[in-house]
């Protein structure tokens, strides 16, 4: 599943992003399409598959008008569906593969969808207010265009038993979660346990490096290796910023960047090469929209874009600050602009601010109306280092103490996934913990339990 194949074999995934308030004039449905993939899918096949999507919505309606629909299951394929905002869906149609008895785990299929939106609007905004800023669609769809292909071709091949819930790209294929290689859930926080006394530390902690900014309204976020200790964020903003962390910010993550994944990442520029071909072989789809016949009224496509997912492009200063240029630098003095997202919760812009030594990952967010820019932030840099940074050492030594390496949690005998949908919580069995059981036994587990949610 993935690329096209040079026999011209139908694809075995199609991704695409549709507005159903757009195109609704006869000769103009190419203008409801925001992001197909793959991208050099005829136009024709495109608007196919769109087509089949909104009659399946609109029939289901019918039926269910107050409850959207989510899958539909047809012979040949599995049409999962995600209103991502008011009349703005996300429709992933994947083929079934009989021979290799592959059984896809719907609601993990549906967490992509999700995912790719959330982490879309945390650094974009909504798709609806892009939709709103520049009518024509050029600038919704250069965004979505850029974000959604980063997501899916970022990722550098990993060990089978490595895969976690952000690996995509196996070799020219894209890994999709199933019941037999995935137990990690998507949408979801894994927590690291900690003792009362480090608990207090980590507190003690947080305050002082909020003190940091003065009196303005932060919010700061602590993890450990790939696993949370501590947020006063809510239950959305701290998933968003949690799978980014894990994605990009980590000490795992920023390692990966260089290749140090140790004998899982040997030998693996195939895979990069076929990673990055992704956007290489796919053709902009932007050209594909400005070079239509059907494109005359979607204007301008000079707009700056900003790549959050792309690989590599975080590494930490000598200070201990996690620095990127994704978005841009300051024309004056060449300094990186610094990172900004949007809270869900309180609809602002803050700036990302993180800090790590060794296994220890803080990031402070401080609103952007709060601070005086680059010479602002420099300055709340500046306090965390001589306030702040000596308390991280001592909290980032006593949670090393207690960590217990990622098998801390398992329990022998069984794989396993525990949810907490209330919490955003989840825990899975160690990936490597798979060698100890049959695959008869994992996939009848992961079927009876999942059947049950």
């Amino acid at each position: 599943m993935g690329l096209k194949s040079e026999n011209g074999a139908s694809e075995a995934i199609k991704l695409c992003v549709f507005d159903l308030r757009r195109g609704q004039t006869e000769g103009q449905e190419l203008d409801k399409i925001l992001f197909f993939y793959p991208a050099d899918l005829p136009l024709s096949a495109q608007l196919s598959v769109i087509g089949l999507s909104e009659g399946l919505i609109t029939f289901t309606r019918i039926f269910s008008p107050e409850a959207p629909c989510e899958v539909i299951e047809a012979e040949v394929h599995s049409h999962v569906f995600y209103e991502a905002e008011p009349d703005i869906w996300m429709v992933m149609v994947v083929e079934k593969d009989k021979e290799s008895e592959a059984i896809w785990r719907i609601d993990a299929l549906r967490k992509v969808l999700e995912e790719v939106h959330s982490l879309f609007v945390m650094f974009h905004g909504s798709i609806r207010t892009l939709v709103d800023k520049e009518p024509t669609g050029g600038l919704v769809r250069t965004h979505l265009y850029y974000f959604i292909m980063d997501f899916l071709s970022a990722f550098e091949k990993r060990s089978p038993l490595e895969y976690c819930c952000w690996d995509f790209s196996i070799g020219k294929k894209l890994q999709l979660p199933n019941f037999r290689e995935s137990l990690k859930e998507r949408g979801t926080i894994q927590m690291l346990t900690v003792g009362r006394e480090a608990a207090i530390e980590v507190q003690s902690l947080v305050r002082v490096l909020e003190s940091c900014a003065g009196n303005t309204q932060c919010y700061s976020l602590t993890m450990f290796q790939d696993l949370l200790v501590s947020s006063n964020l809510s239950p959305i903003d701290a998933v968003r910023l949690f799978t980014y962390a894990v994605l990009r910010l980590t000490p795992l993550a920023l390692s990966s960047g260089v290749s140090s994944w140790s004998s899982s990442r040997k030998g693996n520029t195939a895979c990069n090469t076929s990673a990055g071909a992704v956007l290489a072989n796919s053709g902009l789809v932007v050209d594909q929209y400005y070079n239509s016949p059907d494109a005359s009224a979607l204007g301008s496509r000079s707009y700056p874009v900003v790549r959050p997912l792309q690989h590599a492009k975080w590494s930490k200063g000598k200070d201990g600050f996690l620095v990127t240029d994704i978005w841009g630098a300051d024309v004056n003095n060449l300094v990186c602009t610094s990172p900004t997202i949007w809270l869900n919760q309180t609809e602002e812009k803050m700036y990302l601010l993180a800090y790590q030594h060794r296994g220890l990952t803080m990031m402070l967010l401080i609103p952007v109306s709060s601070v005086n820019g680059e010479q602002g932030i420099a300055m709340v840099k500046q306090q965390i280092l001589e306030n702040a940074s000596l308390k991280m050492f001592k909290v980032e030594e006593k949670l090393s103490r207690g960590w217990g390496g990622e098998n801390a949690y398992h329990v022998s005998g069984y794989r396993y996934l525990l949810m907490d949908g209330d919490r955003y919580i989840s825990r899975a069995s160690p990936p490597g913990k798979v060698t100890t059981l049959t695959k008869f036994t994992v996939g009848c587990f992961c079927a009876q339990y999942l059947s049950s949610l």
